[in-house]
């Protein structure tokens, strides 16, 4: 199997992270390709007409693509646990969470490369930026207690967001006021997986 991907795209690096978490980092042969939000690679639009990555390139059926479809199928591949059915619901909602920062920093950041600066919006940019913090809050105030526990999906979703963050958006300071949120990716930040899939 392949897996189509980009060093810094965050959603690639979930799948990237829940290979080696669900031990099938082995099977599968990771692709670089050029993910672009104006002209995608044809090596991307061949097996997912978005033209987003990730995307699972298998032996055995079509190309499966969005990292939640992915992780998915790749947990359930390896009975990993990483969507346990105790907690399903809050694992999900925790990724999903997850999955809205990354989708608001992303576009933050096409907002400063595709468009030219005199059509820039920055009140939109805020407005991104607004989910992201709402969210952050809520994580800090409501989740601590999930984020600490076994490990599953939405956490690794987390930690790849809060890198995200780090790596694209250094100048605002997310960890102001989320010390436990802070203090929880200190430590998840360093698993041997986060690790091996830092942002570049």
């Amino acid at each position: 199997m392949q897996l189509l991907t980009a060093p810094p795209s965050p959603f690639a690096r979930k799948a990237r992270v829940c290979l080696i978490e669900a031990g099938l980092a082995d099977d599968v042969e990771e692709v670089n390709v050029a993910a672009s939000a104006l002209a995608p690679d044809p090596a991307i639009t061949s097996h997912n007409p978005l033209g987003k990555i990730p995307a699972l390139i298998r032996e055995d059926g079509p190309a499966l693509y969005d990292s939640r479809v992915i992780c998915r199928w790749l947990d359930a591949r390896a009975g990993a646990g990483l969507y346990p059915d105790a907690r399903l619901w809050e694992t999900l909602t925790l990724e999903a969470t997850a999955d809205g920062i990354m989708d608001a920093a992303v576009l933050i950041v096409y907002e400063h490369r595709f468009r030219p600066e005199p059509h820039r919006s920055e009140d939109w940019i805020e407005g991104q930026w607004g989910k992201i913090a709402r969210a952050l809050d809520t994580l800090e105030a409501r989740w601590m207690s999930h984020l600490a526990g076994r490990l599953d999906m939405g956490q690794i979703a987390l930690g790849c967001a809060l890198g995200y963050l780090d790596f694209r958006h250094p100048d605002r300071p997310w960890r102001a006021g989320r010390g436990a949120l802070d203090d929880w990716y200190a430590v998840f930040g360093e698993r041997a997986a986060m690790r091996a899939t830092r942002p570049a």
